[in-house]
């Protein structure tokens, strides 16, 4: 997710949750090859398991960003074959390539010969007026004969013209069977699906169809929902309270201002910490009002951890 799974979103995300796998924003090879690889490419080795998510459709500068992927430690390389903004179809990459199922399948082809770590495609299930289960399932086939195994759907086709990419999440409606379908038909594959899912009862209903779920808007609104993930689905119940998250975070803070790195870079990740619960206004009001302060200045930053903890306090009164 473009300015959310930024590497301390994913350090925040991590600390909620030690099981589900996480993924970066995506990023362009010619950024990826060209562009500052520590500034764009680092990460927390807290934060695996970790995929890196990439867009291109040049199959030699695919090929050689997987290697790299692969040298830094990234436990995943995944091909964005979804993404409907103008821009990135300009570059041709994300939707507009399942237009071109030929192209993409050289791509992967390349991909999965250069690197060892597994290559997955997260696609949509059609594009403009093409929502056809064998259009879809064809472009499948060709990505797995290319070596790719793990397909991630997104349960609703991509309008490339007319919509923006924020447009694009809502207005096209989900086709959830379409990717029970899929699976059904392509049973040697690891099929995951994406998109409006909310809760973890939808989770567990899907889980009973396909082979994973990802999730993505709901978490950044209300992060701890992965609490929720980590206790009901993977049996975790050491999961910590939200005060002793920010405790951690505000030590992380400490270290990456030491590095340069601004507080707000990394508390605007935060905002949705107290979501559905007591005290969620005063601490999006504090965040809101604060972060953009001097970063020497850890009196604002300690006073996160106040607010936090008399958080836990009125929300297990409350309970």
């Amino acid at each position: 997710m473009m300015d959310c799974t930024d590497r301390h979103g994913r350090y925040f995300l991590r600390l909620l949750s030690k099981n589900v796998m996480l993924y970066t924003e995506m990023v362009a090879t010619k950024s990826a090859i060209h562009g500052d690889r520590k500034k764009i490419l680092s990460f927390n080795e807290i934060e695996k398991p970790l995929g890196l998510q990439v867009g291109g459709s040049d199959k030699k500068e695919l090929s050689l960003v997987s290697k790299i992927a692969e040298d830094l430690g990234y436990d995943e390389i995944n091909i964005n074959l979804g993404c409907p903004s103008k821009k990135v179809q300009k570059n041709k990459f994300g939707a507009c390539l399942i237009k071109e199922p030929d192209l993409v399948a050289e791509c992967i082809n390349e991909m999965v010969n250069s690197c060892k770590i597994p290559v997955s495609a997260k696609t949509r299930i059609g594009f403009d007026d093409i929502e056809d289960f064998n259009y879809l399932n064809s472009f499948i086939k060709k990505i797995s004969d290319s070596g790719c195994k793990i397909i991630i759907l997104h349960a609703r086709k991509a309008i490339l013209k007319g919509l923006s990419p924020k447009e694009n999440l809502k207005v096209p409606k989900l086709n959830y069977p379409m990717v029970y379908e899929i699976k059904k038909e392509n049973n040697n594959l690891e099929i995951i699906i994406n998109g409006g899912i909310t809760d973890c009862f939808q989770i567990k209903d899907h889980l009973k169809k396909c082979d994973g779920v990802m999730i993505g808007r709901a978490i950044y609104q209300n992060p701890y929902f992965l609490a929720d993930i980590e206790n009901e689905i993977f049996d975790n119940t050491d999961v910590p309270t939200r005060s002793e998250i920010t405790e951690k975070l505000v030590e992380y803070v400490k270290d990456e201002v030491k590095k340069g790195t601004r507080v707000n870079q990394i508390m605007r990740h935060t905002v949705g910490l107290y979501h559905g619960k007591t005290g969620a206004n005063k601490w999006r009001r504090y965040l809101s009002d604060n972060m953009m302060a001097r970063d020497s200045d850890f009196q604002k930053v300690h006073h996160i951890m106040e607010i936090a903890q008399n958080n836990e306090k009125a929300n297990q009164t409350i309970s």
